[in-house]
């Protein structure tokens, strides 16, 4: 074309967007632009912006751009806001959106589109959330449905009230369609995966169809919920509607599987897969790492495939880490540089603390920490902090600690570790002026609870087990269980009762945490229950105590059966008095 013909403005702004992510092509056609003065033409300056946006995050280049026009129309503005969130840069798109609305300039639904989506993982970005949700009612682009659906996602990922998400999506009264439908059961799936799920059998009898992407927000719901049945029901649907060999609902059926407990189905799905990428094998090794399968996790590495990058390692570590397999983790470690081109990142280092720290090597994981190349994160400092609390290391947990709170003051984790180990030193007056510490900040320990499912029903135990309505028929049984695991050996742990209180009161402070009372409840009616086998699965939300570890191993071999408990770190699978873990827990 060019030999014969001199391009037009839409020509060049066609062949801008032509280049799409190959940045080089885009600064040639640039160059041309330049060259024969079209750069004082709208349409290509608009095309100009998202080019460089999105070939190669170059906010600053795109920003050039914007600057240098002398005429602006709205799609210009929107063009340079929503660059700005596709390179990450939210605050800018932010103060953009800001000298617009300041200026007097008209925004379109494109706009607000856009800066909701800017304000998704700002940290300080829910206050803005309810200042545009009043200026989209003032305006009335809140019965707008892609604004609406905006504005709950960024609510959903800005930790806002789920309550108040659903709200905003009644409100568009019958004219949902399946993003906005998707973006509310996302909403959902995080913190109430029941109601997703509800939300989801709402939609299949409105007769609308799901797409791939509801599936799979679908599926990450089942993974939150306490077993498997609900995410097989799902892949019955996913199957139903021909999506069998979609590669990407395979991979959430694995993480799905793996997160409520069967990591048999999980590598079921993955062996079904016709094709896999990377994330396929990513999941399959998070899942065996999940399940505390370390050998298996390195046989399935032996077997890729595909090019492995950082989160291949994060889940080859964690599985070293839960296995105790120091020797094979230190060399994973070692090598990730050197033989696949991975620089250890802050997860790996922090993958490395725990297994350092879990097999009693401390000094080698403080070590470790002083040589890392950035400064160490909560995670990092959590990891030593926990295996401080398990080897009694007061000195170093003593650092972790104070570190810990200053990189995450609202975070109990520290408070309560430095509690427990002053505890378990018998040093009552320290724990306590811990725990007065954490009243005075309003830093709130996450109660204890747990959840199983029978008869098709979820129940939730709180320690104490006050609110169950059968709560006296379950003390009742727990006392009895009790007393046949003493004849067995069992010794309650009364050193990590957190006060200064008698022996046998610390007891039974033990005997009544959540996942002991599920256990109970669970051997009440193992005729009812949902979990396959003999199989019983608790779900707990904050790691299992020494204690309740000691007590689950026992009662496994007392009443012949697998007893699984997930808890806020990974499964242990409890059985003939054995737990998967090895007790590096």
């Amino acid at each position: 074309m060019l030999i014969w013909h001199r391009p037009t403005e839409f020509a060049f702004a066609s062949m801008i967007s032509a280049c799409g992510g190959d940045a080089n092509c885009g600064r040639q056609v640039h160059a041309l632009v330049l060259k024969t003065s079209f750069d004082s033409c709208v349409y290509v300056g608009n095309a100009l912006i998202m080019m460089y946006c999105k070939s190669c995050g170059g906010a600053d280049e795109a920003w050039n751009v914007y600057e240098a026009m002398g005429f602006r129309n709205l799609v210009s503005w929107n063009s340079m806001i929503a660059g700005f969130q596709v390179c990450g840069c939210g605050n800018r798109g932010l103060e953009l959106f800001s000298q617009m609305h300041v200026g007097g300039i008209r925004f379109d639904r494109a706009t607000l589109v856009s800066i909701f989506s800017c304000l998704c993982g700002m940290r300080d970005g829910l206050e803005c959330c309810f200042q545009l949700q009043c200026l989209t009612i003032k305006t009335g682009f809140i019965s707008e449905i892609e604004v609406a659906t905006a504005l709950v996602k960024a609510y959903s990922s800005l930790g806002g009230v789920v309550s108040d998400c659903y709200r905003i999506f009644l409100e568009l009264d019958g004219r949902q369609d399946v993003v906005s439908w998707t973006g509310i059961i996302a909403a959902f799936a995080e913190w109430d995966p029941k109601n997703a799920l509800l939300l989801f059998r709402q939609f299949l009898q409105e007769c609308l169809a799901p797409d791939r992407h509801m599936f799979s927000i679908v599926l990450k719901a089942c993974a939150g919920l306490a077993t498997e049945r609900h995410a097989l029901t799902v892949q019955s649907h996913v199957l139903k509607v021909g999506f069998e060999d979609d590669t990407v609902l395979a991979n959430a059926l694995i993480h799905a599987c793996a997160r409520c407990g069967s990591i048999a189905l999980s590598k079921q799905a993955f062996d079904k897969m016709g094709s896999r990428d990377i994330v396929s094998w990513n999941s399959m090794l998070k899942a065996y790492a999940m399940h505390g399968q370390g050998k298996e996790a390195l046989q399935l590495f032996s077997q890729m495939d595909a090019q492995p990058d950082g989160a291949t390692f994060v889940g080859l570590l964690s599985a070293c880490s839960h296995a105790g397999m120091v020797e094979e983790g230190t060399k994973i470690f070692e090598t990730m540089s050197n033989n696949h081109g991975i620089v250890p990142q802050l997860d790996h280092y922090a993958c490395m603390v725990d297994i350092l720290g879990r097999a009693g090597q401390i000094s080698e994981a403080k070590e470790l920490i002083d040589k890392m190349p950035m400064e160490p994160d909560s995670v990092v400092w959590s990891a030593l902090l926990g295996s401080c609390r398990k080897h009694g290391e007061t000195k170093l947990a003593k650092l972790a600690a104070v570190k810990l709170k200053e990189l995450d003051p609202n975070n109990s984790l520290g408070y309560v570790l430095m509690s427990n180990i002053f505890c378990t030193d018998g040093r009552f007056n320290e724990a306590r002026l811990i725990r007065r510490e954490m009243e005075g900040k309003t830093v709130r320990k996450e109660p204890g609870l747990s959840w199983i499912e029978v008869g098709n029903q979820v129940h939730e135990f709180a320690s104490g087990g006050q609110q169950h309505p059968e709560k006296e028929a379950i003390c009742a049984r727990l006392e009895e269980l009790v007393r046949r695991l003493k004849d067995l050996g069992y010794v309650p742990q009364i050193s990590l009762a957190l006060h200064d209180i008698e022996d046998e009161h610390k007891e039974e402070q033990l005997y009544y945490h959540s996942e002991k009372l599920a256990l109970v409840f669970a051997l009440m009616n193992v005729g009812s229950m949902c979990s396959s086998g003999n199989t019983i699965k608790i779900m707990k939300n904050i790691r299992i105590c020494v204690d309740c570890h000691n007590f689950m191993k026992l009662t496994s071999e007392l009443v012949n059966l697998e007893i699984v408990v997930r808890d806020s770190n990974r499964f242990h699978h409890f059985k003939a008095k054995v737990c998967s873990c090895n007790d590096y827990w």
